[in-house]
């Protein structure tokens, strides 16, 4: 089928991509295929500042300074590892695989990109609560584009 050397140019080659599998069929039929480990995921984390809206004051109301602030969340957000087509689900009938309230723990997959026609999961990296999706269902994406935002 193929001699080492083409083999060992296959493997150069996929490690070099962006691909995580790749799947040779020759024409009699025989079939190779490379997997590469690597990370699912990349997030990054970022704090976002709340801006403080102070209630409106009357007199004796009893406000109180609880009343009047607000802490930073701790935002962090599950970005693209590949350039490829964004989907929610498995599947066009299939239910997503979050929504915006969902809580996800680390290791659940969280959607599916889809690069020269692989399905690759992306997986959360840590629990938390999906605050926005930040992708259609079919767009394209791009590496490093934030998918969701999770709180």
């Amino acid at each position: 089928m193929y001699t080492i050397d083409e083999i060992k140019e296959l493997i150069t080659a996929l490690d070099k991509s962006t691909l995580t599998d790749l799947e040779i069929v020759s024409k009699t039929g025989e079939k190779m295929v490379l997997k590469k480990r690597t990370a699912k995921y990349i997030t990054t984390e970022t704090t976002e500042a709340t801006p403080v809206i102070p209630a409106p004051s009357t007199a004796g109301a009893g406000n109180s300074a609880m009343e009047n602030t607000d802490t930073a969340k701790n935002v962090r957000t599950i970005n693209c590892p590949m350039v490829g087509v964004f989907y929610t689900a498995s599947a066009p009938d299939a239910e997503p695989y979050v929504t915006v309230g969902a809580k996800v723990k680390k290791g659940d997959v969280v959607c599916i990109i889809e690069a020269m026609k692989l399905m690759n999961e992306v997986v959360a990296t840590e629990s938390g609560t999906i605050t926005e999706i930040l992708a259609e269902n079919g767009d394209l994406v791009e590496y490093g584009q934030p998918l969701f935002v999770v709180e």
